[in-house]
C-alpha cells in the first residue's frame, strides 16, 4: 500500500511517501525549483519521488493534504468580519488567491496530479475521477502531531505542536498512546507564539518565515532587558503556558505587516533596515523575545506533562525548530525522553497527513522500536548513481578523482585537518531544513577563525551566525552536556564542556573580534554563550559520514566536524550534482566531494555564470 502526503500553498511545500507504513521518500519542492521556501504545488518533488521510487500515480492508494482549506477560509472570513472595515485591501487580495487557487483545492490537486501523470505516462488510464476519490484532508495541527508522534520511538507520549497558525489553531497539546492521538488543549488565532516571534523577526529586519533562526542565533549576544516590557504589554502568559496577545500592537490579522506604529513606539526605535548594522539594542531585543518564547514553551510542556502523565515528549510545528527552547525543556528535566520531528515546519505536514491516514483512517498498528525512530536519519530524498554524476562532470569538463569509500574518507579527513573547506554531497538528501551530513559544508572546528571565514567567504551571510558540530554519537557526552539525550537532527542545544568562557567579554562594536577569540577546544562550533546545536552521527543511518569523522579523529584527536548547509545565503540546500558544483565554484570552498568523486578547486576550469547567484537567490 502506497500513501502520498502533500503540503503546499503557504511555505515549504513538500511530498512524502509511505509504503506499508514505512517512509520511503520525502523532499521539499524548494530543492528542485531552487526557490527557498517554495510554496507552490510540489509537482517537481512529486515527479522526483515517483521516478526515484519507480512508481506511477496509478499505484498510489491514498493522497493526503496536510490541512483543511474550508476551515482556514472560515477563519479568514471571521477575522475580516470582526475587524471590518480595517484590512479590506489585505482581505481582498487574500480572497483573490482563495477563489482562484485554494478554495477549490481538491479540484486543483486533482488537476495537478492528472497533468503530472499524463506527462509521465501518456498511456495512463488514471482519470480525474479516480484521483479525486483518493484525496483525503487532515487538520494542520493533526498533521503536525502525527508527524512527530508516529515516527517517534515512544509508545506513550505527550505531544506539543506550536507554530504561526494552521486553520485556526496555533498551539495544541495532545496525548499519543499506542496508535491513537487524543487532543486535550488548544490555543486559537490570533494568539500565537509563532506569530509573536515572527513579529520580532520582522522588527529586527529579517525575513518572516525565513529569518526566525537568525533571531535565535543573535539572542546570546544580548541581554533580555525588554522581557518585562513584552510580558506587560504584548502578551499575557499564564502559569499553565496559555497566553493572550494584545492585538493593539500587531497588524497580522488584517494588514500586510506583522506590527504597527504602537509596537514601534513601545520600543522607542524604528524597525531595523534589512542588511544594516546590528546594534546592542537589536541583540537585546532578540534576547528578550527568545527568553519569553522559552518561558512559554517550558510552561506548555509542564502542562502537557500534567495532562498526560507521560515520561516522553514529542514536538512539531515551526516553533519546534527553535533548538534553544528545546534545550531549555531538556535542562528542566520535565521528561525522560524528548523527540522532535526533523522537518517540524509545514514540510513535515506532508509526512504527518500520510501517517495519519495510515494509522487513524485505516487503523494500522504502529511498529515501535524504542531504540530508534523510524525517520532513517531523515535521509529520505534522492541519491545519484555513479554514471549520472560522471556524465555531468564530463559534460562540464570538470577534473575529478574517483576513490573507493575507505580511501575517500581518509583523504577527506586529511584535507580537513589541513584546514581545507569541503563541499560534501554523499548519500540520500536530507528531509527538513538541516544539513545532516549528506548535503553539507564541512570544516575543522578547532580553528577559531573558521566561523568568520565560513560566514563571510563561503556562505556570504551575517558574521554572528553560529555553526553546528557533528559528533560521533558514542563520544558526544565528552564534549556536550545534553543529559544523555540523543540529538540526531540538530534540534537540541547543549553547553560545550571544557570551555574558557570566563575569559570572554563581548565586544559589541566588533563582533568578529569576539568571534575569533578561543572559547573552547572547538571554538568554531561554540556559540558566544558557550552552547552548541549538536548533531550526533549514528553509523547505522549514515556510515560514510560517521567513518569520515572517525578518520578526522585519528588525525586531530577530535571526533567532531563543523557541519553547515551546502548552499549560499538565500539558496535552498543543494540537491543535484550540478547544484553542488555551482555552489562549490562560486565560493571559496577548497574541495568538492560528490559521492565517490573528489574535485580540487585548483584543478577546475574557469567558471562563469551569465547571472550572478546574488540575483538568482533572494536574501533571506
Amino acid at each position: 500500500m502506497y500513501i502520498l502526503g502533500i503540503s503546499a500553498l503557504y511555505h515549504d511545500s513538500a511530498v512524502s511517501l509511505l509504503k506499508d507504513g514505512k517512509i520511503i521518500f520525502a523532499a521539499q519542492e524548494e530543492r528542485f525549483t531552487r526557490i527557498k521556501h517554495d510554496p507552490s504545488f510540489p509537482s517537481n518533488a512529486l515527479r522526483e519521488c515517483l521516478n526515484f521510487c519507480n512508481l506511477s500515480l496509478e499505484q498510489i492508494d491514498y493522497i493526503g493534504f496536510y490541512e483543511k482549506p474550508i476551515k482556514k477560509f472560515i477563519r479568514l472570513l471571521k477575522t475580516f468580519l470582526n475587524n471590518s472595515p480595517i484590512g479590506y485591501k489585505s482581505f481582498d487580495n487574500a480572497m483573490t488567491e482563495w477563489f482562484t487557487n485554494k478554495l477549490f483545492l481538491k479540484k486543483n490537486i486533482t488537476n495537478e496530479l492528472f497533468k503530472l501523470q499524463k506527462s509521465l505516462n501518456k498511456s495512463s488510464n488514471l482519470s480525474k475521477g479516480i484521483i479525486s476519490k483518493k484525496i483525503l484532508f487532515s487538520e494542520h495541527h493533526e498533521s503536525h502531531a502525527a508527524s512527530c508522534y508516529y515516527p517517534s520511538p515512544f509508545k506513550n507520549s505527550a505531544i506539543v505542536t506550536i507554530d504561526g497558525v494552521g486553520e485556526d489553531t496555533t498551539t495544541s497539546i495532545a496525548h499519543g498512546k499506542e496508535d491513537k492521538i487524543t487532543f486535550l488543549k488548544e490555543i486559537l488565532f490570533p494568539d500565537s507564539v509563532g506569530l509573536l516571534y515572527s513579529a520580532f523577526t520582522y522588527y529586527l529586519g529579517f525575513k518572516v518565515n525565513s529569518g526566525e533562526y537568525k533571531v535565535m542565533g543573535l539572542a546570546p549576544y544580548g541581554k533580555p532587558r525588554f522581557k518585562n516590557l513584552i510580558l506587560n504589554n504584548l502578551i499575557e502568559v499564564k502559569s499553565d503556558g496559555s497566553f493572550k496577545m494584545n492585538m493593539k500592537y500587531f497588524d497580522y490579522q488584517y494588514g500586510f505587516k506583522t506590527i504597527n506604529q504602537n509596537f514601534i513606539e513601545l520600543f522607542k526605535k524604528k524597525r531595523r533596515d534589512p542588511e544594516s548594522r546590528l546594534e546592542e539594542f537589536h541583540m537585546d531585543i532578540a534576547s528578550s523575545i527568545q527568553d519569553v518564547t522559552e518561558e512559554i514553551v517550558v510552561k506548555l510542556c509542564k502542562t502537557a506533562k500534567k495532562l498526560t502523565n507521560s515520561d516522553n515528549l514529542v514536538l512539531a510545528g515551526g516553533v519546534a525548530l527553535n533548538c534553544v527552547a528545546n534545550g531549555k525543556i531538556l535542562n528542566e528535566k520535565i521528561f525522560k525522553g524528548i523527540w522532535i520531528q526533523p522537518a517540524s515546519g509545514d514540510a513535515g505536514g506532508s509526512l504527518g497527513v500520510a501517517l495519519s491516514i495510515y494509522h487513524k483512517h485505516l487503523g494500522y498498528k504502529r511498529n515501535v522500536d524504542e531504540n530508534i525512530d523510524s525517520m532513517f536519519g531523515s535521509y529520505l530524498g534522492n541519491k545519484f548513481e555513479k554514471n549520472v554524476i560522471e556524465q555531468f562532470l564530463n559534460k562540464t569538463d570538470a577534473k575529478y578523482h574517483f576513490m573507493e569509500n575507505n580511501k575517500l574518507t581518509k583523504e577527506t579527513a586529511k584535507l580537513i585537518n589541513e584546514g581545507k573547506i569541503i563541499g560534501w554531497h554523499n548519500g540520500k538528501m536530507e528531509f527538513g531544513p538541516r544539513s545532516l551530513g549528506t548535503r553539507s559544508i564541512l570544516a575543522d572546528p578547532r580553528d577559531p577563525n573558521m566561523q568568520t571565514k565560513l560566514n563571510l567567504k563561503i556562505k556570504f551571510r551575517e558574521s554572528f551566525r553560529p555553526f553546528a558540530p557533528s559528533v560521533i554519537r558514542e563520544k558526544a557526552n565528552k564534549y556536550f552536556n545534553l543529559w544523555d539525550h540523543d540529538s540526531p537532527y540538530m534540534l537540541l542545544v547543549g553547553k560545550v564542556k571544557n570551555t574558557y568562557k570566563e575569559n570572554l567579554n563581548i565586544n559589541y562594536s566588533n563582533i568578529i573580534e569576539t568571534l575569533n577569540m578561543k572559547r573552547s577546544e572547538i571554538p568554531s562550533v561554540t556559540h558566544i554563550d558557550n552552547s552548541a546545536r549538536v548533531q550526533m552521527v549514528d553509523k547505522k543511518t549514515n556510515p560514510m559520514f560517521y567513518d569520515l569523522i572517525l578518520e578526522f579523529e585519528k588525525l586531530s584527536g577530535i571526533p567532531i566536524l563543523i557541519n553547515t548547509s551546502f548552499n549560499v545565503r538565500g539558496e535552498p540546500i543543494v540537491c543535484t550534482p550540478e547544484d553542488s558544483y555551482r555552489c562549490f565554484m562560486r565560493t571559496d570552498m577548497d574541495i568538492l566531494i560528490i559521492e565517490n568523486f573528489l574535485l580540487y578547486k585548483s584543478e577546475q576550469p574557469e567558471f562563469s555564470e551569465k547571472i550572478s547567484w546574488r540575483e538568482n537567490f533572494k536574501l533571506d
